[in-house]
C-alpha cells in the first residue's frame, strides 16, 4: 500500500471542489437579475419551507457522501493490501494434552482444563490434540494448528467437565452434558478405572507424522489412582513414550487422600525420570514451566525463507464508494427535482 496517496488524492479532490463552486458561483456574461416586489412573504409558506429544509438536509447528506466517495477513492488509490508473513521455518511441535476424566479427577478438571487453555495463548504454529480417557481413550480434537477451535473446544470441555458429582440435586441439562462429553471413555467394564497407562499410551500414538522430525510432547493430567488391570503400566506407557522421542510432563491432581502419596511418588518418579517436568495441578508456575520447557526444546527448521505474502484487499472500500456514491446520486436527483 502507498498511503501518502491517500492524503494526495484527498487535496486534489477538494481542490477540485473548490474550483468547481468558485467558478459556479461567478455570474456569466450576460446574465440578466429579475427582482420581484413583495415577495417576502414567500419564506413563511409551507411549501417554501419544506423544500428549504429539503435543500440544506441533501447539501448536508450529499457532503458527508461526497467526502465519503472522496475518502474510498482515495483509499483504492492507495491499493490496500494485506501483508502476512509466513515462515516455514516455525517451531515444529506437536502436544498433547492428556486428561484423565474419572470420576475421582471430574471436580478437578475444569481448572486443569483453563491451565490447558492458558498454555494456547502463548502459542505460534504448534499442533495441539486432546485426549481424554478413563478405561478408555477418547479423542476430543486431534493435532491442529486451528486455535479457535481448540480454544472452543476446551472452553466447552471445561464447561462439561464443571460439575459436582456430589451434589444432591443434579440440572439435567449440566449432566448430559457431562455424559455427552465422557461418552467413549467409559466401557462396560465397570470393574476399572483411570487405566492411567493405557490413556497415556494412546495419547503417545496420537502422534501422527512419524517419519518427520519433529518435537513432541505430552502433557498428563492425573491422580495416578488406578482401578483394575490395564494393557499398559504407567512405567510402561511412560517407556513407550520414550521409545516414539515424546517428553511427558505431568500435572498431578488429587481429592482423595487414600494412596495419593504412593501415586504421587510413581507420576512424579515416571515423569521426572524420563526427563519431563512434574507440578501439581494447583501451582501457580506449571503453565509457564512447561511453557518454557516446550519451547526450549530445539524445534526443526524446513528448507524454506520467509516469505512475504501480499493480497490485495480492495473489498474493505468496494462498498464504501458504491454506498457513497448512490447516495450522492440520490440526494442530486431529488434536491435538482
Amino acid at each position: 500500500m502507498t498511503p501518502w496517496l491517500v492524503p494526495l488524492v484527498l487535496v486534489v479532490i477538494a481542490l477540485a471542489a473548490l474550483a468547481g463552486w468558485f467558478w459556479r458561483g461567478r455570474p456569466s456574461s450576460g446574465a440578466a437579475v429579475t427582482w420581484v416586489a413583495n415577495s417576502a412573504y414567500l419564506r413563511g409558506l409551507s411549501g417554501y419551507r419544506r423544500r428549504l429544509r429539503v435543500l440544506r438536509g441533501g447539501l448536508v447528506l450529499g457532503a458527508a457522501a461526497l467526502a465519503l466517495t472522496s475518502l474510498a477513492v482515495a483509499s483504492l488509490t492507495a491499493r490496500p493490501v494485506d501483508r502476512d508473513v509466513r515462515s516455514e521455518i516455525l517451531a515444529t511441535r506437536d502436544i498433547v494434552l492428556c486428561l484423565d476424566v474419572s470420576g475421582s479427577m471430574i471436580e478437578l478438571d475444569t481448572e486443569i482444563v483453563q491451565k490447558f487453555s492458558e498454555m494456547v495463548d502463548s502459542f505460534e504454529g504448534e499442533r495441539i490434540a486432546l485426549s481424554v480417557w478413563n478405561n478408555t481413550s477418547r479423542t476430543v480434537f486431534p493435532l491442529t494448528d486451528d486455535y479457535a477451535l481448540v480454544k472452543a473446544e476446551l472452553d466447552a470441555a471445561a464447561t462439561a467437565l464443571d460439575f459436582d458429582l456430589d451434589a444432591w440435586v443434579y440440572d439435567q441439562e449440566a449432566l448430559e452434558n457431562l455424559e455427552e462429553f465422557l461418552t467413549g471413555t467409559v466401557s462396560l467394564d465397570n470393574e476399572s478405572s483411570s487405566l492411567v497407562g493405557d490413556g497415556l499410551a494412546t495419547c503417545a500414538l496420537a502422534f501422527d507424522a512419524e517419519d518427520t522430525q519433529r518435537s513432541r510432547s505430552i502433557i498428563l493430567a492425573t491422580d495416578n489412582l488406578v482401578l483394575g488391570t490395564p494393557i499398559y503400566t504407567l512405567p510402561e506407557a511412560a517407556e513407550l513414550s520414550a521409545e516414539r522421542d515424546i517428553a511427558v510432563h505431568g500435572l498431578y491432581a488429587s481429592m482423595s487422600d487414600a494412596d495419593s502419596e504412593e501415586a504421587r511418588a510413581e507420576l512424579e518418579q515416571v515423569v521426572t525420570g524420563g526427563g519431563g517436568l512434574f507440578f501439581e495441578a494447583d501451582d501457580p508456575g506449571a503453565v509457564d514451566g512447561i511453557i518454557e520447557d516446550i519451547e526450549a526444546q530445539q524445534a526443526v527448521d524446513l528448507d524454506a525463507e520467509p516469505e512475504v505474502v501480499i493480497t490485495d484487499r480492495p473489498d474493505r472500500w468496494y462498498g464504501w464508494l458504491v454506498g457513497g456514491l448512490t447516495v450522492l446520486l440520490l440526494v442530486l436527483w431529488r434536491v435538482r427535482s
